[in-house]
């Protein structure tokens, strides 16, 4: 499988603004999907029914491609969306984070219809990162915004998207940036705290699925510089990878160990990352 990284740019970073493919090795093999629709994307998400790629794309549109980085499917130009995160749901809709109305909406797989609003817009601040757990709640990571707009916190929903106080998170040291579920349910977040200080802590934290209770915390091994962590997602052999400044870094779960950049680029930028066959 390949390791796919979206790269932001413009406005939000020096990157390169497209999708860019990994070897094995870590070495960079180049751009995925050349389509000119295609711009600052964020969001990733693969299609356990057709496998195909979705990707959320600053030209305010979602679009699905195949494994030759052509586009099968695409939303028309939706003014206002600015995606950011992407999930597919367990009714089988893509899901995606918008950064302006602050909420969630979700689109039929084929993106031929309207979106529909899954939660109220500006639920939180600022989302950061959302996925589905194995019962259905939703777990939505409510961070810092780009201009200092926000708070560092975790909600959780039911399955009728009625939040629930009962699951909370109290962690001084939080400054949520994605979001994943762990193999175990629990809840894991990339995490720089404060959010965009020079001397942020960054870290990855794990918490419980049950209570919010924080379980656990994975910290980077020196060498590696772990800047701006964003992205989460665990590959195919069950290690954690998260894409940062100019690199992607692995860990071994199971223990917490870092196990270092599997892969660098300059000016990476990276937002989110997938594997992909």
């Amino acid at each position: 499988m390949t390791l796919l990284v979206t790269s932001a740019t413009g406005a939000n970073g020096a990157g390169y603004g497209k999708i860019l493919a990994f070897a094995d090795d870590g070495k960079p093999i180049g751009v995925f999907g050349s389509d000119p629709r295609i711009v600052d994307p964020r969001g990733l998400g693969t299609s356990r029914v057709d496998g195909l790629l979705f990707v959320n794309s600053g030209s305010d549109r979602i679009l699905a491609l195949d494994r030759n980085g052509h586009v099968v499917h695409a939303s028309r130009s939706i003014v206002g969306l600015n995606p950011g995160g992407g999930n597919f749901g367990p009714d089988g809709r893509y899901y995606v984070g918008l950064r302006s109305e602050r909420t969630i909406m979700a689109f039929a797989r084929k993106l031929d219809r309207a979106g529909e609003y899954i939660l109220p817009p500006h639920v939180v601040p600022f989302p950061r990162g959302f996925a589905f757990g194995h019962d259905g709640r939703l777990f939505l990571a409510s961070g810092i915004g780009p201009g200092g707009e926000g708070d560092n916190t975790i909600l959780a929903f039911d399955s009728d998207r009625r939040m629930l106080p009962s699951w909370k998170v109290r962690d001084p040291d939080l400054s949520p940036l994605d979001l994943t579920i762990a193999p175990s349910g629990n809840i894991v977040v990339s995490s720089e705290h404060p959010f965009g200080a020079a001397n942020a802590l960054t870290t990855i934290r794990e918490y419980a699925h049950t209570d919010g209770r924080l379980a656990r915390v994975l910290v980077p091994k020196d060498g590696v510089q772990f800047q701006k962590p964003r992205g989460l997602r665990f590959g195919p052999d069950t290690r954690l990878y998260c894409v940062a400044q100019d690199e992607v870094v692995a860990f071994d779960f199971e223990t917490g160990d870092c196990l270092g950049a599997v892969a660098r680029l300059p000016r990476l930028n990276g937002q989110a990352v997938i594997f992909f066959p």
